[in-house]
C-alpha cells in the first residue's frame, strides 16, 4: 500500500518525544524493573527511552505491521530487555505495570481500549496513551475535513469521560509540544520529496493528502492535537 511505502524507514510513525515517555512514566511511579508493554510500537521510537526510565525492566512491543516489527528489531537489535511481536492490539498478554500506546487508541476506542487491557494490567498498573483532541469550540472548517474521518474526535473534557467511563482514574495530562509535531512532520516531508519524482497516481494521492494535513497542522494547529493522558483502574 502507498500509504506504508511513504511510512517506511522513518524514525516516527506519529507526533511524539522522548520527554513524553519520560514525563509519563514519571506519572506512573513506576520500578525500575517494571514490565511494560508498547502498544501499536511501530518502528520502535520509544521502546528506548522506555527502557531509559526502566533500565531493569522488559518491553513487550507489539505492531500489526510485520515490516514496522522488522525495523524495531533492526533499531535496537539484540536487547534481552526487549520482546518484539506481530500481533493484535486487542489482545496484548500481561501483565504489565505499564501499558504505553502512543496515537493508536483510537483503532479500538478509548473506553474500549482501556477495558479491554484492563486484565492485562498487574494490581496498580498504569496506562498512558496519546488521543486527538479538540482545544475548544473554534474550529476551521478546513481542520475538520481534515479529522471528518474520526466521528468519535472530542475535547479534553470528553477524552476524560470515556475514561471515567471505562473506570479508570486519571492520574495527569498534558498536551503533545509543537516540537513533538514539527519533527515528526518534518521527516514526512524529507521522505515525501524523495518518493514524489517516481510516485504512481496512487502515491501521489498519498503524498498530496500528507501535504494537505501538515499544511493544516501548520496553519490551524492551537485547535487541536494529541492530548496524552497517565491513567489506572479504580
Amino acid at each position: 500500500m502507498s500509504f506504508y511505502t511513504l511510512f517506511r524507514n522513518l524514525t516516527r510513525e506519529g507526533p511524539g518525544e522522548a520527554a513524553d515517555v519520560a514525563w509519563a512514566t514519571a506519572q506512573a511511579g513506576l520500578a525500575s524493573d517494571a514490565a511494560i508493554c508498547d502498544v501499536a510500537c511501530g518502528s520502535g521510537a520509544d521502546i528506548t527511552p522506555l527502557l531509559a526510565a526502566c533500565p531493569d525492566g522488559h518491553v513487550t512491543a507489539f505492531d500489526k505491521q510485520p515490516h514496522f516489527i522488522d525495523e524495531a528489531k533492526a533499531r535496537i537489535g539484540d536487547d534481552p530487555r526487549v520482546t518484539l511481536r506481530v500481533g493484535d492490539m486487542a489482545n496484548i498478554g500481561g501483565p504489565y505495570d505499564f501499558i504505553w500506546c502512543a496515537g493508536a487508541v483510537y483503532f479500538l476506542g478509548v473506553s474500549e481500549a482501556l477495558t479491554q487491557w484492563r486484565n492485562a494490567l498487574k494490581p496498580e498498573g498504569v496506562i498512558a496513551f496519546s488521543e486527538p483532541c479538540w482545544w475548544g469550540d473554534q474550529r476551521s472548517d478546513r481542520a475538520q475535513k481534515l479529522w471528518a474521518d474520526y466521528n468519535a474526535m472530542t475535547n479534553q473534557a470528553g477524552v476524560a469521560a470515556r475514561i471515567k467511563a471505562a473506570g479508570y482514574d486519571t492520574i495527569a495530562t498534558r498536551r503533545l509540544s509543537a516540537a513533538a509535531w514539527e519533527g515528526y512532520y518534518a521527516a514526512l516531508e524529507a521522505r515525501s520529496a524523495m518518493l514524489r519524482p517516481d510516485a504512481d497516481q496512487e502515491l501521489k494521492a498519498v503524498l498530496d493528502e500528507t501535504a494537505e494535513e501538515i499544511a493544516v497542522w501548520r496553519a490551524h494547529g492551537d485547535e487541536y492535537g494529541y492530548l496524552l493522558s497517565v491513567v489506572r483502574p479504580l
